[in-house]
């Protein structure tokens, strides 16, 4: 798979201590959070704690959102009030190993479906970072609803 060179606008550099039953922060500080394995995976299931999969559900819906006002605006149309859930799930994969799974929803009130789906299917297609890093990797399904 050929890999494409970015000229780099942002670095965001975090670091893991204690892997899923640790802690993550950003060198920044803007993201400090403490881990522990869910229960449903056989861990402790700590009170205010959270998991590397909502760490990725919240970077692809915000990243998602944003590359899609972009797409919008390269065509002229207002997304703004759009909502974005990312759902990522984690499991066993066929083969060893653990693998994660995304569905997206999005509600773009602004639009019709038919337009939506259009803004969507192009920046997940062509614009939005994480659709580019997972396409082929991982199992992505998205669904869109406008105002129709």
């Amino acid at each position: 798979m050929a890999s494409h060179t970015i000229k780099p606008l942002v670095t965001a550099v975090a670091t893991s201590t204690g892997g899923r039953n640790g802690s993550t922060e950003t060198t920044d500080g803007s993201v400090k959070v403490n881990l522990s394995v869910r229960k449903e995976m056989g861990g402790p299931g700590l009170p205010d704690t959270t998991t590397p999969e909502h760490l990725f559900a919240a970077g692809y819906a915000a990243c998602f959102g944003g590359a899609m006002e972009f797409v919008a605006g390269q065509h002229k149309k207002d997304v703004k009030g759009s909502v974005v859930t990312c759902e990522t799930s984690v499991g066993p994969r066929e083969g060893g190993g653990f693998g994660i799974a995304v569905k997206m929803h999005v509600a773009v009130p602004t639009l019709s479906t038919a337009e939506a789906e259009a803004i969507v299917q192009e920046t997940h297609e062509q614009v939005c970072p994480y659709s580019h890093a997972t396409r082929g990797n991982v199992d992505v399904v998205i669904t869109t609803k406008g105002n129709d």
